[in-house]
């Protein structure tokens, strides 16, 4: 029990952390007019590869739909009016320990916000999680309980997106981790913060929730994938070399192989060759829309379309983002260094993460062979769930990846739930 005394203390601290101002100065993105014009003379210079029979998809991204993209972007795309509305939100520029970072600032509405970092993974870019932060930020805009608001600080992984250039080789997962911690305690000055993140941002939070758990309320994932995920002999390939067991029922292969396909070679080529690839990307702006192009194809819960997921524009945008930056090489070098440098845990308490988590399930990434309906005892029961401080796990039919884009009210919704009541 308090004493009043201690009661009084933390009141008053309550009281500064909700008048003190922001203690970094705004900054308004803006890309050079020279780096747009060097962009469109290369778009105009593409060169294109013969695609014959790519109708389907089947050997990747095909010309035709490629060269609409780009003779949009060259002729018909206006990154201004993108780089105004993001200029709509609060942003910031702060080195960490030498190491820049872009923050996008989402004020809380509500009577005492507090503060939440949430943060993406690849290949996102800040867009992809602007529909929660505006959710979690301004709950009452979107017709939920203005008490349940958050001061939601997006951030962007280093060297990726307005977090460059990058001035270290080694980063990981689990080193922005403590870059994250340093930014919300010291740079910031929050004693304690929720987090939020999805893909390799679910695995930075998750090193906080790990690492510094009595430092955060809660943190709330789109993603639950183990810390060590990138240990072990063959840190490249998601099967670890095991083939699929003879006498698998041939509709359970079929969802195994085709969840497979989606992310294996995505792994490989960023674990192992990152560089190589990298250089080409750095060089061709079409080269650079196809390789993030099949990703947010093909991880979306789009019924065959990707425009059904983002626009034309929204596309162009995203892509944007990564070639003003010169961002695509640095941003990759994530995957290779997880494996280069293994996590390692600080404790051996089990669950390996103990602050309180909750988790958003989406119906494109169930298993194979676990329907939506069973997708929460199905990890309940599974291999992943001792990582866990579970405290609440909901599962939804549609949704892929990119869940804070594709099914932003729900996934705001979770992380209300997730956050409700523990901000003491």
């Amino acid at each position: 029990m308090q004493s009043d005394r201690e009661n009084d203390i933390q009141q008053i601290r309550e009281l500064k952390a909700r008048t003190r101002p922001f203690p970094l100065t705004p900054t308004p993105i803006h890309v050079p007019d020279d780096v747009l014009a060097d962009l469109k003379t290369r778009l105009a210079a593409t060169r294109w590869a013969d695609d014959l029979g790519n109708e389907d998809w089947h050997y990747g991204v095909p010309r035709t739909y490629l060269q609409e993209l780009i003779g949009k972007w060259l002729d018909d795309y206006d990154w201004r009016t993108a780089e105004k509305h993001l200029n709509e939100y609060e942003n910031y520029f702060v080195e960490v320990d030498g190491v820049k970072i872009h923050l996008l600032r989402k004020p809380g509405t509500g009577p005492d916000p507090k503060p939440l970092i949430l943060t993406g993974g690849w290949p996102w870019v800040v867009t992809h999680l602007l529909p929660v932060a505006d959710r979690l930020a301004d709950p009452a805009a979107f017709g939920a309980d203005p008490a349940e608001s958050y001061d939601v600080i997006v951030a962007t992984l280093p060297g990726s997106g307005f977090s460059t250039p990058v001035s270290r080789p080694d980063l990981n997962f689990w080193k922005i981790a403590d870059l994250w911690h340093k930014l919300m305690t010291e740079t910031l000055g929050y004693e304690k913060y929720f987090a939020a993140g999805s893909d390799m941002g679910a695995l930075v939070t998750e090193q906080l929730g790990h690492k510094y758990p009595d430092e955060l309320y809660a943190i709330h994932l789109g993603s639950s994938i183990p810390l060590d995920m990138f240990g072990g002999e063959r840190p490249w390939d998601l099967t670890g070399g095991a083939a699929i067991p003879p006498g698998v029922p041939a509709p359970i292969r079929e969802q195994i192989e085709s969840f497979q396909k989606r992310f294996v070679a995505h792994v490989a080529v960023h674990v192992l060759d990152s560089s190589t690839i990298g250089h080409g990307l750095t060089d061709s702006p079409a080269g650079m829309l196809a390789w993030v192009l099949e990703r947010w194809t093909n991880w979306s819960d789009n019924d065959g379309n990707v425009e059904n997921v983002w626009s034309k524009d929204e596309i162009l945008t995203n892509a944007t983002i990564f070639w003003v930056t010169n961002s695509i090489s640095t941003s990759m070098r994530l995957y290779a260094n997880a494996a280069r440098y293994p996590w390692q845990p600080s404790h051996n308490r089990i669950p390996v993460i103990e602050a309180p988590t909750g988790i958003t399930f989406v119906g494109y990434e169930n298993p194979p062979g676990v329907t939506t309906e069973h997708r929460v005892e199905d990890f309940r029961n599974g291999p992943k769930a001792k990582w866990f401080n579970a405290v609440n796990l909901t599962a939804h039919e549609r949704g892929g990846h990119f869940g804070t884009w594709e099914v932003p009210d729900e996934w705001a919704d979770d992380a209300r739930r997730t956050f409700h009541g523990r901000a003491r």
